[in-house]
């Protein structure tokens, strides 16, 4: 027997209080968590990987070693999440501001009702965004004073000992310690390290700090960061803020031996003193000392 009660309802146009099937109606409800899962399987199959460019906007990296940020353009902006394991490959650390060209796999979070991406790699988009980036950084970091000129400090003449932090193969090494056998014979130390590609900076920036964290009667005079030639991506990790700050922090002199005559990285602004080395002579020159005259 049906309800007066609803019948009554019905006739006056009031909306009932418990849900009823409707004539002609065949839909059956689906939960939230349905349509966020349907949502997902959707966007994760029509787009799948993709490549997206657009600016950088709230970079952050937790405490777990993730990283959020946002990528932005004109017109829309989309979240994105950097695992872990992916942030350490990256071959730049991201900064607000920089253009980029980031891979990953499109999805949603349905936590929140968002969709994202989830980025694998990240480039900078082209030579022109690189450049960008270095000049946004070194203003920065000349605002900062970690290149004031007040701050250089003063080179031993003939220092006892003198750490090297450079990769332990190649021709850097073999003309360092030749110039050194030559001009001045001494106790080298060589810290051993990736002078290019992911993890290099954080390598380069933590031997600055263990030469500087060595007992008095073992630390070395002076430090030189070197590495040879090569393009602005080959010489970024010498850009890098992790490892100019450790320069700068250092207590003991340091001189940037980076690159060529025509290259220029911020380590060499950050350090007390940079050695040229020209391209066809294996010979570093710098003044205020026979070691690299």
């Amino acid at each position: 027997m049906a309800d007066p009660f609803l019948e009554i309802a019905r006739r006056e146009g009031v909306h009932a209080l418990l849900d009823e099937p409707v004539a002609g109606d065949n839909a059956a409800p689906i939960s939230v968590g349905e349509l966020a899962g349907k949502l997902k399987r959707v966007v994760e199959s029509e787009f799948g990987f993709v490549r997206l460019r657009g600016e950088i906007s709230g970079y952050k990296r937790v405490a777990s070693g993730h990283a959020y940020l946002s990528l932005k353009d004109d017109s829309a902006v989309i979240d994105g999440v950097i695992w872990k394991g992916n942030v350490a490959q990256l071959g730049f650390t991201p900064q607000d501001g920089a253009e980029v060209i980031a891979t990953g796999k499109v999805t949603t979070y349905p936590g929140r009702s968002k969709y994202q991406i989830v980025i694998d790699r990240m480039e900078l988009a082209g030579e022109g965004a690189l450049m960008a980036l270095l000049e946004k950084l070194k203003a920065k970091l000349a605002g900062e004073g970690l290149f004031a000129a007040s701050a250089k400090k003063r080179l031993p003449y003939l220092p006892r000992r003198i750490g090297v932090v450079t990769s332990p193969t190649g021709a850097v090494i073999r003309d360092i310690l030749h110039r050194l056998e030559d001009r001045c014979p001494t106790h080298v130390l060589v810290w051993p390290v990736k002078v290019q590609g992911a993890g290099s900076a954080e390598e380069v920036a933590a031997a600055v700090r263990g030469f500087d964290a060595m007992p008095p009667e073992t630390r070395p005079d002076l430090v030189i960061v070197a590495r040879g030639g090569g393009s602005i991506e080959d010489l970024w990790s010498f850009n890098e803020e992790v490892v100019v700050r450790a320069i700068a922090a250092c207590s003991i002199p340091i001189i940037s031996a980076v690159g060529h005559e025509t290259d220029t990285t911020l380590a060499d602004f950050a350090a007390d003193l940079r050695a040229r080395r020209p391209r066809r002579r294996p010979r570093w020159r710098c003044r205020y000392s026979p070691i690299c005259v």
